[in-house]
């Protein structure tokens, strides 16, 4: 049985301490730094493309290894070892750009995808039991998509499947959501659905949300907290309201038009 690390009151949820990622051609995708990120909050990742976002999102649940320095969890301690990154993604829910589901099943058996991991392989051979079927139809509703849950994925609209993703995510029962440019290929009424769900999950359940954006105004809508990135290096780290021009220069160069 894993045992759990000492939980101090009041400590941040997730530590990254001194990470850095270099990949194999001596790319440095993230130069390194230190951040905390704390329960019921919502950090906006923010930086123009190949500033590090992703890369650093992904070094959240060891997607991507830190080259250097440590991922820590307040009550696994620092994920090293499988069985640890193993347990942390099991509570982790990744929401993804291109929503990551398969169309021709229907949006409740797309969650129920997300519980597998729960069950050994030969119990996931067979159906799961029906409380599993009644906490994916209930993590359907919480998104607003229960009349759509036993429709193909392919016949729903972007911003619809991109709410199973959410649906998808939540169904882990998750400590942590990361998503990863979830709105980059949706229109605005749709992004802003997506991106006030996810919002609402992390205030209603307790839990952080880390989410990379390209769009400067959804994060000052959305955001609790802003990461600003660039060239892999952590330039910005402040609430919306000091996101000002001098901090805009650092991240984009220029200012970028909202």
């Amino acid at each position: 049985m894993l045992e759990k690390a000492p939980v101090e009151v009041g400590s941040p949820f997730l530590t990254v301490r001194a990470v850095e990622v270099v990949y194999s051609n001596s790319t440095v995708a993230l130069k390194p730094c230190h951040l905390d990120f704390s329960d019921n909050e919502v950090t906006v990742l923010l930086g123009p493309s190949g500033a590090g976002k992703s890369t650093l999102l992904r070094t959240l649940n060891c997607l991507v290894m830190p080259s250097k320095g440590s991922v820590l969890v307040r009550d696994l301690g620092e994920l090293k070892s499988r069985k640890v990154v193993r347990r942390h993604r099991l509570r982790t829910g990744m929401v993804f750009q291109q929503h990551q589901l398969i169309a021709r099943l229907s949006a409740l058996e797309n969650v129920l995808l997300s519980r597998i991991g729960n069950y050994s392989f030969l119990r996931s051979l067979v159906p799961l039991p029906k409380s599993e079927r009644m906490w994916a139809l209930e993590c359907l509703e919480r998104v607003g998509l229960t009349d759509k849950a036993l429709e193909r994925c392919d016949a729903l609209s972007g911003g619809q499947q991109q709410r199973v993703g959410i649906a998808r995510a939540i169904a882990q029962r998750p400590d942590l959501i990361l998503a990863d440019e979830p709105v980059a290929s949706l229109d605005p009424a749709s992004s802003e659905h997506v991106l006030s769900t996810l919002r609402e999950i992390s205030r209603q359940d307790g839990i952080p949300a880390v989410v990379s954006l390209h769009q400067l105004e959804y994060a000052r809508m959305f955001a609790d907290r802003i990461v600003g990135l660039a060239k892999g290096e952590v330039v910005f780290d402040g609430p919306p309201r000091d996101l000002d021009d001098a901090a805009l220069e650092k991240i984009y160069g220029s200012r970028p038009l909202a």
